[in-house]
Order: C-alpha cells, then sequence, then structure tokens
C-alpha cells in the first residue's frame, strides 16, 4: 500500500495532457498547481490513512483474490461489515478533509463492473470476469487510483447514443480488431481524473440493439496517446493563487477537481476490455454503479456537513451569539438533518445482498432515496448555516486587505467579533463557512451520483407500489380479483 507521499510521487510519474484556463501543463507539475493541488492532498488522505493506526480497520481491507492487505478503495465487497466500513470511513475521511477525496468513484466502478461482467458471463459465455478479476488484482497490489468514468456529454437529450447528430457524444468503439479496440468520445464531470493513475469507463445509459457500439467498458491509463484533459472552473477558483484565507480550506479545495476527458480514437488492448457491444447488460452496470455511488453519500456528505456544523457554531462563538436559544435550535436541526443523512447510508449497507459473483451490492431502494434526500437536505444545511454565519460570510474584504500596511488595522478593527478572538481567526472560519456552503460545493450534491430525477426514477420502480395498493384494499375490506 502506497503512502500518501508515495501515491504524490507515482503521479510526476504520468505523460499527462491537463489544459487549465487555455494552457497545457506541464505534465510532472500538475499535481503542483494551484487549481489542483488541494484535490492531490485529500487524495492522498486515503492513502496516509490507510497507515494510521486508528484508522486502518476502516481503510484496509482484506483481498478475496490474494489474501493480502489492501487500501479499502481498491477492495471488492465481501460482506454487508464492507458495505458498512465504506460508508463509516468515507465519513471519517470526509471529517478530516472537509472535501471530496475522488476515490468512490473508481471504488464504485470496480465493484459494478466485478458483479456484471460475472452474470454476463453467465448468460452470453464471454470471459469478461477473468479480465476484471485479473484487472482488480493490479490495482490492489499497485494501489492505483481509478477514475470512474461514467458521465457522457450526451449532446441531444430526447435522442438515444445512435440518433445524435454527432456520434462522438457519447464514448463509442469505433475499431475492433485482434489486439483489442479503439473508442472516441468523451467523458464529462470527471472527478479526480487528473490525479488519477487509470479511468475505468463505463456505458451511461441502459442501450438497445441498435447502440451496439456505445456498450462499452474498459480500463485506460489517464495518460495514454489520444487522451487529453480539460480543467473545470470552480466557485472563486482564482483565489487559490492567492492567500491562504481567502480560499476557505486552503489545505483540500472545493468538491473534486473535475475535469471534461477527451478520447481522440484511443486504443484499449482486450484484456483491459469489459464489455463490448452487449446491450442487454449495460443497464444492469449502469444500476449497480448508481446504487454504489449513491450509497456514499449519507457518509462522505455526513462528514462534510460535521465540518459545515462545526464551523457555523465556532462562527456563532466568535460572534458573541453562540448561547442563544435559537442558534442552538438550528444547529440541532443541522445535527438532525446530517444524522438522517448518514442513517440511509447504513440502512443500504445493512440491507446489502450478496451477488452471483460473490461480492455484496448495497439495497439499491435505500441507496437511491438516500442520494435523493442528499439533493434536498444538504441544502436545508447550508441554509442553516449560512443564516448563523451572517452576511460577513459573503462580504469580507481579502486577506491582501487585512495584511496592507495602511487599511489593515480597519479591517482588524471592524472584523473583530468576540474581544477575545483575533479578526484573523473570525475570518478563517468564515471564509471556511462560504467555501463550504456555496456553489461548486451545493451543485455536486445536487448532481453528483446523478440528478434527483434519476432516483426517483429508480425508487418509482423498487418501492412495489402494486404490493401497497394491495395491503391498502385488503385492510379496507375489499375483495382481491384473482388477477390482482
Amino acid at each position: 500500500m502506497k503512502t500518501g507521499l508515495e501515491y504524490m510521487e507515482s503521479l510526476r510519474k504520468r505523460n499527462i495532457k491537463v489544459y487549465v484556463k487555455g494552457q497545457l501543463l506541464k505534465s510532472q507539475e500538475v499535481i503542483d498547481h494551484p487549481f489542483i493541488r488541494g484535490h492531490v492532498n485529500s487524495a492522498a488522505m486515503t492513502y496516509e490513512l490507510a497507515h494510521d493506526p486508528v484508522a486502518e480497520d476502516l481503510v484496509t481491507a482484506t483481498s478475496h483474490l490474494t489474501g493480502k492487505k489492501i487500501n479499502r478503495f481498491t477492495h471488492i465487497h465481501q460482506s454487508k461489515e464492507d458495505l458498512i466500513k465504506k460508508v463509516k470511513m468515507l465519513r471519517m475521511i470526509s471529517q478530516r478533509t472537509g472535501t471530496c477525496y475522488q476515490r468512490c468513484v473508481g471504488f464504485d466502478a470496480l465493484n459494478a463492473v466485478y458483479c456484471t461482467t460475472y452474470e454476463m458471463d453467465q448468460k452470453l459465455g464471454t470471459g469478461y470476469h477473468e479480465r476484471i478479476k485479473k484487472y482488480v488484482e493490479y490495482i490492489q497490489e499497485n494501489d492505483i487510483m481509478v477514475a470512474g468514468a461514467m458521465t457522457d456529454p450526451k449532446g441531444d437529450r430526447s435522442l438515444r447514443p445512435g440518433q445524435q447528430a454527432d456520434p462522438d457524444m457519447f464514448v463509442h468503439v469505433v475499431e475492433r480488431n485482434d489486439k483489442g479496440i479503439v473508442v472516441r468520445g468523451a467523458k464529462a464531470h470527471m472527478t479526480g481524473m487528473v490525479n488519477s493513475h487509470e479511468m475505468l469507463i463505463m456505458p451511461t445509459m441502459s442501450m438497445v440493439a441498435e447502440d451496439k457500439d456505445y456498450a462499452v467498458s474498459c480500463a485506460i491509463p489517464v495518460d495514454a496517446p489520444g487522451v487529453l484533459h480539460i480543467f473545470g472552473r470552480q466557485t472563486n477558483d482564482d483565489r487559490k493563487c492567492e492567500g491562504e484565507i481567502d480560499q476557505g480550506n486552503a489545505q483540500f479545495g472545493i468538491v473534486g477537481g473535475e475535469c471534461l476527458t477527451v478520447l481522440e480514437n484511443v486504443f484499449v488492448p482486450w484484456e483491459k476490455v469489459f464489455m463490448c457491444g452487449e446491450t442487454d447488460f449495460a443497464g444492469m452496470m449502469v444500476g449497480r454503479f448508481a446504487s454504489y455511488h449513491r450509497q456514499n453519500y449519507g457518509g462522505c456528505k455526513g462528514g462534510v456537513s460535521d465540518i459545515v456544523i462545526g464551523a457555523a457554531a465556532v462562527m456563532a462563538d466568535y460572534s458573541g451569539y453562540g448561547k442563544a436559544t435559537h442558534i442552538k435550535d438550528k444547529i440541532n436541526e443541522m445535527i438532525h438533518l446530517t444524522e438522517t443523512l448518514y442513517a440511509c447510508s447504513i440502512a443500504c449497507s445493512s440491507e446489502g445482498k450478496q451477488t452471483a459473483s460473490g461480492s455484496y451490492f448495497v439495497d439499491p431502494l435505500l441507496a437511491n432515496v438516500g442520494k435523493h434526500n442528499v439533493t434536498r437536505l444538504i441544502y436545508d444545511i447550508d441554509r442553516i448555516a449560512q443564516d448563523i454565519g451572517g452576511g460577513l460570510t459573503a462580504t469580507l474584504p481579502s486577506e491582501s486587505d487585512l495584511r496592507n500596511p495602511e487599511i489593515g488595522k480597519y479591517v482588524e478593527k471592524y472584523f473583530k467579533g468576540v474581544a477575545t478572538v483575533p479578526t484573523e481567526d473570525r475570518m478563517r472560519i468564515a471564509r471556511l463557512l462560504e467555501n463550504m456552503t456555496g456553489g461548486t460545493a451545493l451543485v455536486e450534491s445536487m448532481h453528483g451520483a446523478g440528478s434527483p430525477q434519476a432516483q426517483k426514477i429508480m425508487y418509482s420502480k423498487l418501492s412495489n407500489l402494486e404490493h401497497k395498493k394491495r395491503a391498502a384494499m385488503a385492510l379496507a375490506g375489499i375483495k382481491l380479483k384473482e388477477a390482482e
């Protein structure tokens, strides 16, 4: 297992193409760019904590393939306990970083592809499962960070992949030969891609026979020939080039460092291909991945919300109203909402079941309900935090003003709260609140792991409404017909 430092050094060995604000970065300097450095630091925490005696029970596991001790982010779930430990691990790391550490998407992709390929092979006689087992072993042995790559640009949402005016709106196979395949297209909103080692491509939706070329899953190094990454903007990201205070969470940054990953005729050898044209199983792979990923949100957002609650409480204390009854009530409401999110993630893990492959899968109904809660309750948590924080969190002058020899005394004087608390400390907690409760962080809570409508579709299918109707009719004394 790599340490955090070894992870960082391994990234410097890549020959990756990353563009930031129109400029191509030098490959070895990508992880040092101010826009990217915090995301690297947060991902490094997933490596470092595996060597921490206090955290290792959650952050490590035993490989079912080799029997070796491995980082849990490379593990294939073997029990309900594994599913529960995953959620507890995510909350714990979020409490350490206050942000996304990007490794979950690849973790979930590995598990989704693993159990789907087994069932695909059983029905179709393909040999994909042995390939993914070998790939997982490689990932575990080298402690590789994998970026899960599902979301396509999609183009015209009213049209299927094969109907698009531009076929590249969905990743697709453009060539097959005896050595492998060639893929083309792009993957959007790619969390942690620029500081990963490999990407695991998956289809983004259910497919029909006409979409055969788009039903593809494969693994590609992030620096493979034909791959380039265009780094996305984030709220207030230029502050990362300025002082530490104005960044809020200077060490770990905001959310996950997303990018657009472009695939220009990229070759993939057959041993790294896990689906190629099997349209009947595209929906299963998408559903498995989505549920695994939605499982996470009560854990990671629970941990992030713990920090938001703490920051709001500190801001109230620094401002002199921490003991007010209405502030205590608001903080209690934030705690209630946070634990509600966490409870759903623990529940869907506890109700998990073994798949045909032997690995364990979450309860998809509860996983989708949990993520849908996040799209609502995080907004309530952050709204209350902003209420407690006050207008100061949005109107503070800059750190440069505080340091300025002429006007710094005025910033120091007029932004002071409680006399015993340094103005700089009050500014720091205000900026952290601003950073964590606005802009990019909220959008990610809404659309990460799928937009709200996607969860509604899933839990409407899984909730067994007909059973509920029959139960109500029986209690009402309505005799059911045989057909019902």
